[in-house]
Order: C-alpha cells, then structure tokens, then sequence
C-alpha cells in the first residue's frame, strides 16, 4: 500500500482518521521522514550493527530505522524516541532479547548525529543508485543532484479553485502562482479550510493542473479523460464547461473521483473501462495522464522511490503506447490530445511523443506557450513540450519551491 492511500490529505472513516489530527500529522511526519532520508539512515543504523539483526527479527530493524527517523532528523526528544523504541522491541517477546541492541544503537546515533548528517548525500545516498544513476544520464550530474535535494524537502500544499483565485489566496493565506494555482504552508485538516465544504478547490500539485488548461475546454466540448481517477485534471475540463467523460479501470478509484464531484458539484459521464482498448464515440478533445512510474512525484510520496524497480518502467511504457494508440483512434480530426505522466523517465514522456509521431503521421504537435503557463520558460523544452523538474518554480524558501515532474506533450490531429 503506497503512502497517499495510507494517510489522504482528505481523511475518511480509516481507523487512522480516528486518532488526534496532531497525533496522525506526527506519524506521516515520521513516515514521509523515514523514506526521504532512508538511505542515511540504513547506512548509519548499519555502521552500528556488527552482525546485523537476523531476518526473522526484521519488524527490529523497522523499529531502529523510524526511531533513527526522529533521532537524526526530527524536533523530538532523544530519550522519548529511544524510550519508545525500546518499549516497542519489548512487546513482542520474541523480540525482547534486542532491546539492549536498539538502546546501543540509538544512543550511537544521538552522539554521532552531527558527523551523520554532514557525511549525508540527497543523490548519492538518500537516492536508490539506479534512480541516481538515470537523473545523471539523463540531466547531468548538477540537476540530477538538484532533484535529489528537492526531494528531500517537504511539499507545501497547492489547490485548484473553482473562481477567482486571488480572493482564495487571501482568504486562505496562500500564495497566488503565476500559474494560477495556490500555495499553502498549512498543516491544518483539509477538512477544516475554508470552502472546502462548499467545494470551492480542491489539492492538485501547480504542474498536475497545468495538463487540462491547455485543451482550451469549453461549453459543448466533449472530452475524455481516459485516466481520470482521482479527478482533478477532469474536475478543471468540467469546470470549464465540457462535456467530460472520466475513464479509468479501477472502480474503486472512480468511487472516490464521484465523491470528489459530488463535494465540488460537477458533472460528469463515468466510466469503468480499459484505456488501452476502449472503444467510445469520438471526442473533439481527450486527455492522457497516463500509468508511470511516478518518479516525478518523489518529493510529495517519498515511498516511491524505494518501491519502484528499473524493471517497472520498460512494463508502464508498454501500456502507455497502446492507450497513446486507442487515445488517437478516438480524436476527431482537428481534435487535441493531451499526454502526460508525472515521471522524470524519458521513456514515459519525450520518447513516447517522438514514437508516436513517427507511427501516426496524421498528428503534429501543437506547441505549448509560455503565456499559457504563467511564463515559465525553465520549464519548456525545445519542442515546445512541458518538462518540469522537482526543483523547478523557485519560491520565497526551499519548501516554498518546487513542482511535481511532468512530462506534458500537446498534439493536434490533422483535419
């Protein structure tokens, strides 16, 4: 189970949502943590451990490694998390003989703290090698150590509104993108912001929001989204008035994007079914935000990058093709298309646009413009397509900066 299933920003009747707002923003502190600096913190924990702790004892070495988390990196007093470990270890009997151990190991680290944090790499150690070893192929040795330190960073909040987004930020203390998106520092309940009830925004990362401002939706305009769970991007087309019809293959994800348009009263037609062989009327307009590996989205869902394998991208980039391919069957000539994935791998944005034109000569790209995207030039490539980087919209302070990695590609198919 990934992290946004385990602690949604929109808490429901999860036995997690049960407990003290203050209580859960701690433990997703502690977890979001855990991951950022993973890599620090299994090294250091290693340093410490002559023999290691045996494989069947491997919940010990998730006890030391979360303790570890607030020991090195988080504002909670050392004897509270050394206490707590301890008691944890003791719990379960079978364990009790490595309390000792996680109590030796602890205090190591608490002497050692400042040596381990300053020996500590974002790219080199906090980064899985192979991530590491592609950003630098990819972008250079000094971006891809650029996208690592923003990984490290905690994300602020952004939201889509409804209307009038100037008076929103005020209203919500945030800050006015130039890509029309706000900004928050809040840690407080989604739930209880103001609007939320009345449905007047919603969360969605300032580069997710950009992917359906640039179909150019209107009243009378039918548009798929053919990956559309949770919603947002479909919750935009509806907003603008289209006809929206919101694809995706899980049903339980659709239940939730229902509920999401429900609380911001849209409307939409929504479908179960398999983007990459459904046959549906044609569309003046569809949206692709297709499968990925996600590695764009790191700094917002750190689990991601220890959860995924090299393997993962060659099988995602495969599924992308053919619903790129079934999307192309459906768009009426002059129709626009839309591609994007919140991956920072070639294969899942630049190559797939490329493959695709050379296979279907009757799409051209429709080159995306600055104006259209609040002037941020860093962010488009030489083919006028979108490529956001996590280091990319620079702010007031590190966690006032940042954006998702996104690959955005606008083709148009000939009349």
């Amino acid at each position: 189970m990934t992290l946004d299933k385990k602690f949604p920003r929109e808490r429901d009747a999860s036995e997690l949502s049960l407990i003290d707002c203050r209580d859960h923003a701690l433990v997703l502190s502690i977890v979001t943590t855990t991951f950022r600096r993973f890599g620090t913190i299994n090294e250091a924990i290693v340093s410490f451990l002559k023999k290691g702790i045996p494989p069947r004892a491997a919940d010990v070495k998730w006890i030391l490694v979360v303790a570890a988390a607030q020991v090195l990196f988080l504002e909670i007093p050392d004897h509270a998390a050394v206490d707590l470990a301890v008691k944890a270890v003791k719990l379960e009997p079978k364990y009790a003989f490595f309390a000792p151990v996680v109590n030796a190991v602890l205090r190591n680290l608490i002497r050692q703290k400042a040596d381990i944090i300053s020996k500590s790499n974002a790219l080199e150690i906090d980064t899985p090698a192979w991530l590491a070893q592609r950003w630098k192929n990819t972008y250079g040795d000094a971006a891809a150590k650029q996208i690592a330190l923003s990984n490290r960073e905690e994300p602020t909040l952004d939201l889509t509104v409804k209307n009038d987004a100037a008076t929103w930020a005020k209203t919500l203390d945030a800050k006015l993108l130039a890509t029309g998106s706000l900004r928050l520092e809040t840690h407080r309940s989604i739930q209880a912001l103001e609007g939320y009830e009345e449905g007047e925004w919603w969360i969605q990362d300032a580069a997710a929001a950009i992917p359906a401002k640039l179909i150019g939706a209107k009243p009378g305009m039918r548009v798929a989204d053919l990956c559309a769970a949770p919603g947002g991007k479909a919750a935009q087309l509806a907003m603008f008035g289209a006809d929206v019809t919101a694809v995706d293959r899980s049903a339980e994800r659709l239940k939730v994007l229902a509920s999401n348009f429900k609380r911001l009263r849209l409307q939409a037609e929504i479908i179960v079914g398999d983007a990459t062989k459904l046959s549906l009327p044609p569309f003046d307009a569809i949206l692709v935000d297709a499968p990925c590996s996600a590695t764009g989205t790191i700094r917002r869902h750190p689990d991601i990058a220890w959860t995924k394998k090299p393997q993962d991208i060659g099988a995602l980039t495969q599924i992308q093709k053919q619903i790129l391919e079934n999307a192309g069957e459906m768009l009426n000539p002059g129709g626009t298309l839309i591609y994007c994935t919140c991956s920072i791998e070639p294969e899942e944005g630049e190559e797939q646009i490329e493959e695709f034109l050379l296979r279907r000569p009757e799409f051209i790209r429709f080159p995306i413009k600055p104006e259209e995207i609040g002037g941020l030039t860093e962010i488009l490539n030489s083919n006028g397509e979108i490529r956001s980087l996590p280091f990319h919209l620079k702010g007031e302070s590190p966690r006032q900066s940042g954006l998702d990695g996104f690959f955005i590609g606008r083709l148009s198919r000939r009349s």
